[in-house]
C-alpha cells in the first residue's frame, strides 16, 4: 500500500502542466544562448590555445609539436619583458584615476540643481567608442599641430614635446588617455560609495568635534575601503588587457616599443608575424600572472578592507 502511494506521488509530481513546459522551454532557449556564444568564442579557444602553445602554427599549414619551445624562446625575448614593463608602468593610472575620481564624487554628491547634468557629461568617456576616442587623442597628442602643444605654447610660451613620437613622452600620454576614459565609471562607483554611508556617522563624528578633513579619513576613506578594491582589482585587470589604444596610437609598439603593452605583443606575434604558437604561449604567461596578482590583491585585502 505504501508503495503504491510513493508510485501515485511521483507520478503527480511528474506531470507538469502545459504552460510550465512552455515556460521551461523559453527558459532554456534564453539560457542557451550565452552558454552557446561561451562555448563557441570563450571555452573551446581557450582549450584549443592551450594545445596551440606548444606547436607552431602560422595560420595556414598543419601545426606542428614544438615542445616547450616557445617557452624557453619567451624567457629570452627582449620584447616580452620590455611589454611586461610597458604594462606594469601604465598602471601609475590606476592610483591617479582613484584620486581624481574620489574627488568628483565627493562634488558631484551635493543635492544643488543641475548636479545630474554634471554627472552625466563626466562618465560620457566611458561610453564613447574606443577608437574614435584614440583618433581624437592622436590629433590632441600631434607634436606639430596638436591642441596640446599649441595651448601650451600659446598660453604659457612652452614648447611641448613630441607626445607621441618620444619614447619618454609616449607612456605619460597613454596614461592621461587611460585616466580621461576611466575616471567617469570609477566616479559613479564612488558616487555610489559616499551615498550609501549612514548620516548618523558624521552626526556622531560632529558631536565629538572632527572637522571636515577628519571625518574624512576616518569614516568616509574607509567605508569605501570595498569600492577601492574594487576599482584597484578591475583596474590592474584591464591595465593587463589594454590594447585598442595603443594599436590606434603605436601601431609599431612606439619608438624603440615604449608603448607596447603585452596584449599588443600577443596580437602583433600571433596576426602580423603569424607565429600562433608563440602567441598563444604568451597568452598563457599573461594569464597566469594576471591570476597570480589578483589572487594576491584579495590576499592583501583581508588587511585594509572594511567588510562592516
Amino acid at each position: 500500500m505504501d508503495t503504491e502511494i510513493t508510485v501515485n506521488s511521483k507520478l503527480k509530481r511528474s506531470k507538469i502542466p502545459g504552460y510550465k513546459k512552455k515556460e521551461i522551454m523559453w527558459a532554456y532557449l534564453f539560457v542557451a544562448s550565452p552558454v552557446i556564444g561561451f562555448l563557441l568564442f570563450g571555452l573551446i579557444p581557450t582549450i584549443w590555445s592551450i594545445g596551440l602553445s606548444f606547436t607552431e602554427w602560422d595560420l595556414i599549414t598543419k601545426p606542428k609539436f614544438a615542445g616547450m619551445q616557445n617557452y624557453k624562446e619567451l624567457l629570452g625575448d627582449e620584447k616580452v619583458f620590455k611589454s611586461i614593463y610597458n604594462t606594469i608602468f601604465l598602471m601609475i593610472g590606476i592610483p591617479i584615476g582613484m584620486i581624481i575620481s574620489l574627488i568628483l564624487a565627493v562634488m558631484m554628491n551635493r543635492k544643488i540643481k543641475g548636479i545630474s547634468v554634471f554627472r552625466a557629461i563626466y562618465y560620457i568617456p566611458v561610453i564613447s567608442p574606443i577608437i574614435a576616442v584614440a583618433l581624437v587623442w592622436q590629433w590632441i597628442f600631434n607634436y606639430d599641430y596638436g591642441l596640446l602643444n599649441n595651448t601650451l605654447w600659446d598660453w604659457f610660451g612652452i614648447q611641448g614635446p613630441n607626445w607621441l613620437g618620444n619614447a619618454s613622452w609616449v607612456k605619460p600620454a597613454l596614461i592621461i588617455i587611460g585616466v580621461w576614459a576611466g575616471v567617469g565609471s570609477t566616479m559613479i562607483l564612488y558616487l555610489a560609495g559616499l551615498q550609501s554611508i549612514p548620516d548618523s556617522y558624521y552626526e556622531a563624528a560632529e558631536v565629538d568635534g572632527a572637522n571636515i578633513f577628519q571625518k574624512f579619513i576616518k569614516i568616509t576613506f574607509p567605508l569605501l575601503s570595498p569600492i577601492h578594491f574594487f576599482v584597484l582589482v578591475m583596474g590592474v585587470i584591464g591595465s593587463f588587457q589594454s590594447f585598442s589604444q595603443i594599436y590606434v596610437l603605436a601601431s609599431d609598439g612606439g619608438p624603440e616599443y615604449s608603448a607596447a603593452t603585452i596584449v599588443f605583443y600577443i596580437f602583433e606575434n600571433g596576426f602580423k608575424y603569424y607565429n600562433m604558437g608563440y602567441a598563444s604561449a604568451t597568452a598563457w604567461i599573461l594569464g597566469v600572472i594576471v591570476f597570480v596578482v589578483t589572487l594576491i590583491q584579495f590576499k592583501l585585502s583581508k588587511h585594509w578592507v572594511y567588510e562592516g
